[in-house]
């Protein structure tokens, strides 16, 4: 039997290629577990699934924190090319997440991650980025203020383009969304109900549902002092996008962010 590593002289041309074939073959593969959520979601433990599920949502939100730390940047309209571009986000998206989760998504060999969260946070970091890149026209124009792409609109738009493809869903939601997409469902709506009764707790909320096949988890949102702009008083004056302000304060419940997890392979 022909070795490559032991008999070099020996091998022929079709067998580099056979063998080139095969390296290539393991490669995609590997690909596909490290990048393809639900090759590894499934089989996950509830304890598993909870803590990745907190990892998605903390991910999700610390998009919404970037892209809300360069708000006057991209809503500036002197400026045309501001170099806010996919790449950058990126980059400031995973050192956010770093200083919140302490995992270092650019260093994956020292992080501790539960079972298939590797592969569902690397491809949140890609809808987030293509959202960002998507929207690089809106971004550069110059000769317009408001852009209308603020962290509920980038949230909104990562959690739908990551659903999509994934047996994992994720979601923004509220009591009263300005986005009719955001409505909550019926256990969505309760949790959130809990969340409004003790403003000021960053606990999320999870249980299993549908017979323990799949975990429910919410994570609550609260108004900063940046959000007071559209949400803020006086109640009923139309902000910069043309709603009507809400007359909400810093510190009331916002909304949340819902992460829904299969637990086992029937629920593909």
């Amino acid at each position: 039997m022909d070795d490559l590593t032991m008999n070099p002289a020996r091998v022929s041309a079709a067998q580099v290629r056979r063998s080139a074939l095969v390296i290539l073959c393991c490669h995609a593969v590997a690909a596909w577990f490290l990048l393809t959520p639900s090759g590894l979601v499934w089989g996950a433990s509830e304890t598993e699934a909870r803590r990745t599920a907190q990892l998605l949502a903390l991910l999700l939100d610390s998009g919404r924190v970037v892209i809300d730390r360069n708000q006057s940047l991209i809503d500036d309209p002197h400026r045309g090319a501001k170099g806010f571009t996919a790449e950058v986000f990126e980059q400031q998206l995973k050192t956010e997440f770093k200083v919140r989760s302490g995992v270092d998504l650019n260093d994956v060999s020292t992080a501790h991650l539960p079972h298939g969260a590797l592969g569902l946070l690397l491809a949140l970091v890609q809808a987030s980025k293509d959202v960002v890149n998507d929207a690089q026209f809106v971004i550069n124009q110059r000769g317009i203020g408001y852009k209308n792409f603020i962290p509920a609109t980038f949230g909104s738009q990562a959690a739908r383009r990551f659903s999509a493809n994934s047996p994992v869903r994720l979601k923004q939601t509220a009591l009263s969304p300005r986005n009719p997409k955001n409505e909550p469902d019926p256990y969505e709506e309760a949790v959130l109900r809990q969340f409004a009764a003790a403003p000021g707790s960053r606990e999320p909320s999870s249980e299993l549902a549908d017979g323990g096949r799949t975990l429910r988890l919410l994570v609550p949102i609260y108004y900063e002092t940046e959000c007071m702009g559209c949400h803020g008083e006086p109640r009923g004056v139309e902000d910069i996008s043309g709603y009507p302000r809400e007359g909400r304060q810093v510190g009331e419940l916002a909304g949340a962010i819902s992460v829904t997890i299969p637990l086992d392979a029937e629920d593909r």
